[in-house]
């Protein structure tokens, strides 16, 4: 199977995010796209030669995760985007059951996405316990939590806010949360 970019143009004049700090995020992204099938076929390539034990197929296999994971957050991020920032009542409830209400729930993902470093902020949901958690993700291939499923993403990495922010993440955070898509947000608790 080979994978291809999603279109999101649908996200030029979102409200807070320039026009060219877009296309240059969309083609980073498209960039995972193209490593993740190159990766793919690589590691069909050495499977089928049966060269699973070289340290070559090693290194692909230990590279997989970060773009695969790389494609699919940045996914994720921008399908819950371009919303009204409005969350329905359902949404709001199901996280003020972990968070004690909305606005708490609302400090907490911000708190995170606001912490030194880069990576991604994600509200979890657990099916097994019907519980949210939120998380950071230092790198893409690693701190996921097993199990869960993500159902907002908020990319934290420079390249996501510095053209249009310079170092002002707390004004990028505060874009992107008014630009949620909560119904798409709503449709991935399962």
């Amino acid at each position: 199977m080979v994978y291809e970019a999603k279109n999101y143009d649908k996200l030029i004049g979102m409200p807070g995010f320039s026009e060219p700090l877009l296309r240059n995020h969309f083609t980073l992204y498209q960039g995972y796209v193209t490593n993740t099938n190159k990766l793919c076929d690589a590691l069909d390539a050495l499977s089928h030669e049966g060269r699973q034990a070289t340290p070559e197929f090693a290194e692909l296999a230990r590279r997989f995760g970060w773009e695969w994971n790389g494609m699919r957050l940045h996914e994720y991020y921008f399908d819950n985007l371009a919303g009204n920032g409005q969350p329905s009542g359902k949404v709001k409830d199901a996280l003020a059951k972990d968070f004690k209400d909305f606005e708490s729930f609302q400090k907490y993902f911000l708190a995170v996405g606001a912490m030194r470093g880069i990576g991604w902020t994600v509200l979890y949901h657990d099916p097994q316990s019907n519980r949210f958690f939120v998380s950071w993700i230092n790198e893409h291939d690693g701190a996921h939590l097993a199990g869960c499923n993500p159902i907002l993403v908020m990319d934290c990495f420079e390249h996501a806010f510095m053209l249009d922010y310079g170092v002002k993440r707390a004004d990028y955070l505060a874009a992107f949360w008014k630009n949620v898509d909560w119904a798409k947000v709503e449709s991935r608790i399962r």
